[in-house]
């Protein structure tokens, strides 16, 4: 159900469904509400107490800071992905994998779907300390948290995804004699790809939560720490700054899977 919602949501949004005119009203929509919320903003910065202005930086300082802290910023960039990337990666091969051969297997089914019911909902951050403490460096550990939050979900949607395959194309992969390897390949997985498109699309949301989380216990470098340093000496209007540029960066990735979407799974736009 989620998924159908998900694919017509897609598709509305999906700029290749829309007339010139339809396209140029979105960019406009976009565009004033951005410009509502720094208005807001920047009004409110202004009448804030002067003693409180410091702690509410104005969208002009935020800005000023965010430029003169660009390279270190683009250095936290690379280090956050160095982590990022490994698990997510990881995670998504493994998620997609597993959940395709469980979702294959009626016996496997038995044994997995029970115990991901009871530790799929456990949040990662409380795995967070007892991966720092037990893994041998905290690049390692990061990886680990940003792998097991992002594998739930993928392996989840790949398993619900592999469960839908309509049941006349496993009736016709009967009668063509398609072996257990034959079948997964190119009936299952084709049928669970938009499934486990979803389950990325939530992964990689967690993988930034748990990557930013990770960084603040114990991290040297990365977008996390960035920010946590900041606030440590109280430079709220670098803080800020890191906070904005953080979510530009998770949008910027999430807007990119969306696109590697549409080119992988093109038949639903």
């Amino acid at each position: 159900m989620s998924s159908t919602i998900d694919q017509k949501v897609a598709v509305l949004l999906d700029d290749g469904k829309r007339s010139p005119l339809k396209k140029t009203m979105a960019w406009l929509l976009h565009l004033s509400l951005f410009a509502a919320i720094l208005a807001v903003w920047g009004l409110s910065a202004y009448f804030l107490p002067e003693k409180h202005q410091y702690l509410f930086p104005s969208p002009k300082t935020t800005m000023t800071m965010l430029w003169e802290s660009l390279p270190e910023l683009l250095a936290s960039t690379g280090a956050s992905f160095l982590i990022l990337g490994p698990g997510y990666v990881g995670a998504v091969f493994l998620g997609a994998f597993g959940g395709i051969v469980v979702g294959g297997s009626e016996r496997l089914q038995q044994i997995f779907i029970p115990f991901a019911r009871v530790v799929a909902p456990v949040p990662p951050t409380i795995y967070t300390p007892y991966a720092i403490a037990l893994l041998p460096t905290f690049r390692t550990s990061a990886i680990f948290i940003v792998l097991l939050a992002t594998f739930w979900p993928v392996f989840l949607n790949a398993v619900g995804g592999t469960l839908a395959v309509p049941e006349q194309h496993r009736d016709s992969a009967k009668a063509l004699g398609l072996g257990r390897f034959e079948y997964l390949t190119k009936v299952a997985f084709p049928s669970a790809l938009p499934y486990i498109f979803n389950g990325m699309h939530v992964g990689l949301g967690m993988a930034f939560i748990m990557l930013t989380v990770a960084e603040l216990f114990g991290s040297t470098s990365g977008l996390g720490r960035f920010v946590q340093y900041y606030a440590d000496y109280a430079d709220f209007p670098r803080m800020v700054a890191g906070i904005l540029y953080t979510g530009l960066v998770t949008f910027l990735s999430m807007t990119a899977l969306g696109w590697f979407q549409r080119k992988v799974i093109f038949w639903p736009y």
